[in-house]
Formats: structure tokens, sequence, C-alpha cells
């Protein structure tokens, strides 16, 4: 598994000229199954992405379609980890 942590480049409003393009680009990913959960860091300085991918190079693809790295928005840290605890959703976490 794999979270993507961006780090915005580039001024809010340059950001936001991009903003539509890259949901596009995560509701395609989440459809596909890739994407587990995402969203804007707090300050939004960036965002987190956490991934369902089996390898880095997997990863390094889907992130060279993200139009923030196409247009030079974000940097980004890629941490691969091994989960060992997790929890269970709960119903009401599904229907959400």
């Amino acid at each position: 598994m794999f979270i993507a942590i961006l780090t915005y480049k580039k001024p809010l409003e340059e950001v936001d000229r991009y903003l539509q393009a890259h949901r596009d680009y995560l509701s395609e990913h989440y459809a596909a199954g890739d994407f587990i959960a995402s969203g804007p860091q707090n300050p939004r300085v960036g965002g987190v992405i956490m991934m369902r991918v089996n390898n880095r190079v997997d990863v390094e693809t889907i992130i060279s379609q993200d139009p923030f790295n196409i247009n030079g928005i974000a940097d980004y840290q890629i941490v691969e980890f091994t989960p060992t605890m997790f929890c269970e959703p709960r119903l009401s976490d599904i229907l959400i």
C-alpha cells in the first residue's frame, strides 16, 4: 500500500485552476480501485492520496497522469507501507 503526500509548489489560485481536472483524475482512479482515500492537508499546503497499488512502478505511472503533476503544481513524496492493523468498515461508513 502507498501514500502520496502532495506539496503545492504554486500559489493556491493556480492550484484551483487545475482542481477540477485533478478531481476528475481522482475519480477515474477511485473507479479503477486504485485509491482508498484522498483529501487536502490542513492547512491547505497540499494533499494526501492513499493508494491500493501493487508496486512503485504502478504508483509512478498513476502519478504521472495527475494534472497537478503534469502542470508542475505539486511535488510528490511516496511512502510505501505494509498495513498490519486495520479496522473493519462499519455499515455507517459504507453508506456515506
